[in-house]
């Protein structure tokens, strides 16, 4: 067992380093609202630091979680970063997404410290956080990656590493340029079949068995029917990780039509009120439509 610190307790951090205590591991977590961090000593067993540097110190492993490239930049530098207070040869595993820019800056700023920097965004949702049966996609060094493979396993389906520093991120794009182009045909699928006067659930029970079935159909078919969306990642956070996307892509030459226009359609939504409603909201747009 390890002593690990957490670093950021939203929806994904809090349940992820309950997964680790629930293992065993020694767990601090830090959190930037100190309510959420003594909520979480509540509920597991480990201890609460009111700084990164606090939370870090002695630890052999830092897993964090937080909302973007500035988010991830400002628990990391300065006198009260994680990297001032980590001991010499320790691992920081980042689960937040993030570009790769920053993921190659701050794994060259952890090596200059004596520190190892595996980037592991994780792909799930909440649920897969809670259950612990998140995909984490992973790049660094091997030996780091190694290292840090059993603890993240803590809450972990499948973890793999996909290459060197930055690679994990650039994976974990691939992933939400997939989901952005299938959360929209399905969107459109169900919206037809409405105008069509069908079932939606018939509809539903015969086309998943086939070419047509995914996770989302199957998880999310139900409550887009109803109009519902608070069961997932936020349109905010999927709009921030699709600039991500566009930009790398504007950066490599890959071409992203459909990305760009689900992006856009994902700013519909926002403008509909819709910023904290789930992925699945696309469907709204298209019934605003008419």
């Amino acid at each position: 067992m390890a002593k690990v610190a957490f670093l950021g307790l939203g929806v994904m951090g809090f349940p992820m380093a309950g997964h680790l205590a629930a293992k065993g591991h020694e767990v601090t977590v830090y959190n930037r609202t100190a309510a959420k961090a003594e909520a979480w000593v509540r509920h597991h067993k480990g201890e609460w630091a009111a700084t990164p540097a606090d939370a870090v110190r002695d630890c052999d492993f830092v897993m964090a979680c937080v909302g973007n490239d500035d988010d991830l930049r400002a628990i990391c530098l300065g006198e009260n970063g994680a990297f001032a207070g980590m001991k010499p040869g320790a691992i920081f595993v980042d689960h937040t997404t993030v570009s790769a820019a920053v993921t190659r800056e701050l794994e060259a700023e952890a090596r200059a410290c004596g520190l190892a920097f595996v980037d592991a965004p994780v792909s799930g949702g909440q649920a897969g956080a809670e259950n612990g049966v998140l995909s984490v996609m992973c790049g660094g060094e091997v030996g780091a990656y190694l290292a840090a493979e059993p603890v993240i396993e803590s809450y972990a389906k499948i973890c793999r590493r996909l290459g060197d520093s930055g690679a994990g991120q650039l994976t974990k794009m691939c992933n939400q340029i997939a989901i952005a182009g299938l959360v929209q045909g399905l969107a459109e699928s169900l919206h037809f079949a409405e105008k069509a006067g069908l079932s939606i659930s018939d509809v539903v029970e015969v086309i998943s068995q086939g070419a047509a079935g995914s996770w989302q159909m199957a998880n999310r078919y139900k409550t887009m029917e109803e109009n519902r969306f608070d069961f997932g990642f936020a349109v905010d956070w999927m709009r921030k990780d699709l600039g991500i996307c566009l930009s790398t892509a504007n950066d490599n030459g890959a071409s992203l039509p459909v990305t760009a226009l689900v992006d856009q359609f994902y700013k519909d939504v926002q403008k509909l009120g819709g910023a904290r409603w789930d992925t699945s909201s696309l469907i709204a747009r298209l019934r605003h439509l008419g």
